[in-house]
């Protein structure tokens, strides 16, 4: 990268496979981390191009560790929490932390659920003061704070036997171990709780057109892993497991706009623009017609649904992140990306110049977490995030830096 500064190379990371010695070849220790020989840290910074301020990662397989990084890689501030992360945090207009925690009594309802949900939804002042709690301990995924102490989150909700027998396909017999399916909900709460709107997936999702993808568990449909409030007043969300960004009228709760698995993906973070495209981050698994996986993130006209603006490695094979991800447009008019299962972020200009990229260097496993049910799933220390959030300055005002 122009005017870029690179971290110190660690060389305890990577050692040669073999020497010689005495005309001998000998074995010598060599990172088995595929993560930490390719570099963790700050990987590069183009410094005329990148966009001011501080990114904000929550580590999945952390306690409930919350940092703010700046842009020459050093860690601004830290937040050690309650409760490991129910997926990400932002910060508010107000300055608070919105943070997503995992509820410490929610149901065990099948393996995967103790991975991505999440259910304790706090504001935090900078001193690291809880000023407001809403749990329900049947969220997951996205849990967007508004800012005014609303809150628009996805939770479940177990199907009757006959609501389930109407949901095509999927897996066959992958229902959760106890035989049931569980579907999502979305609900907009109050500052103090009270439900001010909801909506049942099972309700207005029109199985015919979204049908379970075919190499999906039956145990959750349709996996909603966004949602987010238009200026319109409606809501738009991704469904992860059918393939399809939506848009739900808030008056009527039907669906009123459908981006298909033509265009995306099992994709993550579908957000509105200021000019009212749609920013999503496509994953890229079983992308239509393609049998070569890479993740890219799209911006969509609302209107007509084409993509105006795309972002793909130059090597498209080498940005791929399977599951979880994220995209955020900045103020200068860059996109922060988080590349989420190897805990990378970087940033891009609008003709797709990479100009900051850090990989999160903290790695730890789900053994201590009271995740028991996942441990066997993801036995690996892991540095992944599920999405990351920069601010300038300006929006942080209570940090002091020297």
């Amino acid at each position: 990268m122009p005017n870029a500064v690179s971290p110190p190379r660690e060389t305890s990371h990577l050692e040669p496979a073999s020497l010689k010695k005495n005309g001998n070849t000998q074995a010598v220790g060599m990172e088995q981390s595929t993560l930490h020989r390719r570099g963790v840290g700050l990987r590069g910074v183009d410094y005329s191009s990148v966009s001011p301020g501080y990114t904000l990662v929550a580590h999945l397989t952390s306690p409930g560790t919350v940092r703010l990084i700046a842009n020459d890689g050093t860690e601004a501030h830290r937040w050690n929490l309650l409760y490991r992360p129910g997926r990400h945090a932002r910060i508010l207009p107000n300055g608070n932390l919105a943070y997503n925690g995992v509820h410490p009594d929610a149901p065990r309802l099948f393996p995967l659920w103790q991975k991505y949900r999440g259910g304790v939804m706090q504001q935090i002042d900078p001193a690291g003061n809880v000023v407001s709690e809403h749990r329900d301990p049947m969220a997951h995924h996205d849990q967007h704070h508004l800012g005014n102490g609303e809150i628009l989150y996805t939770t479940l909700e177990e199907l009757t036997p006959t609501q389930a027998a109407t949901i095509p396909g999927g897996i066959p017999d992958s229902e959760a171990p106890d035989g049931k399916v569980y579907a999502d909900c979305i609900k907009h709460v109050s500052a103090t709780g009270e439900v001010l709107w909801s909506w049942k997936a099972i309700e207005h999702l029109d199985p015919k057109i979204f049908p379970l993808q075919p190499h999906y568990a039956r145990e959750h449909y349709p996996l909603i892993n966004s949602v987010y409030p238009l200026k319109d007043g409606n809501i738009l969300a991704s469904l992860r497991s059918v393939s399809a960004v939506i848009i739900i009228s808030r008056e009527t709760g039907s669906i009123i706009w459908h981006l298909d698995s033509t265009v995306v993906a099992q994709q993550h973070c579908a957000s509105e623009l200021a000019n009212g495209n749609i920013l999503i981050f496509d994953n890229g698994t079983f992308r239509h017609r393609e049998s070569a996986t890479y993740s890219r993130v799209i911006e969509v006209n609302r209107s007509t649904k084409q993509i105006v603006w795309e972002y793909k490695d130059p090597h498209p094979m080498t940005f791929f992140t399977p599951f979880m991800g994220g995209a955020q447009r900045l103020e200068n008019g860059n996109t922060l990306i988080t590349e989420a299962a190897f805990g990378r972020v970087f940033e891009v200009t609008a003709e797709g110049k990479m100009v900051w990229e850090w990989v999160n260097e903290e790695f730890a496993d789900y053994k201590g977490l009271d995740a028991g049910e996942i441990e066997g799933y993801f036995d690996y220390p892991a540095n992944a995030l599920f999405r990351a959030y920069k601010y300038t300055p300006e929006q942080i005002p209570w940090l002091k830096v020297d």
